[in-house]
This record gives C-alpha cells, structure tokens and sequence, in this order.
C-alpha cells in the first residue's frame, strides 16, 4: 500500500488496518516455517507496511501531520 494512500485515513482506520496486517505477518510466518510460501518477499513487504501505518500512526497522534 502506497504511503500517500494510507496519509489520508483516519487514527482509527490505520489501527484497524494495523490489525489486519499484523495477523497477515503471522499467517505468513507460519506458512514460511511450514514450507508453504512460494514468495518470501511478501514478508519483507508485509513488514515494511507494518512500520510505515506506525510511523503515520505516530505523526497523527503527535500532530506533525
């Protein structure tokens, strides 16, 4: 997800999308220790979303955005 997209959603909306992509990390861990991830990277980008919706999270709340 693209960062200018996840600027325009609400405090409420990037927690709620924090969640999802938090049980994504899981899920994809899980099925890379099972061996049944084909595509490694997606963890990587899975990650780097992860960080990006805290940081924004943080701005918002800090009132810098």
């Amino acid at each position: 997800m693209k960062t200018n997209e996840l600027r325009e959603k609400s405090v409420d909306e990037l927690a709620q999308l924090l969640d999802e992509k938090q049980l994504d990390a899981f899920r994809l861990r899980m099925a890379k220790a099972t061996g049944q991830l084909a595509n490694t990277h997606e963890i990587k980008n899975n990650r780097r979303t992860i960080a990006k919706i805290l940081t924004l999270i943080n701005e918002k709340q800090r009132g810098e955005a």
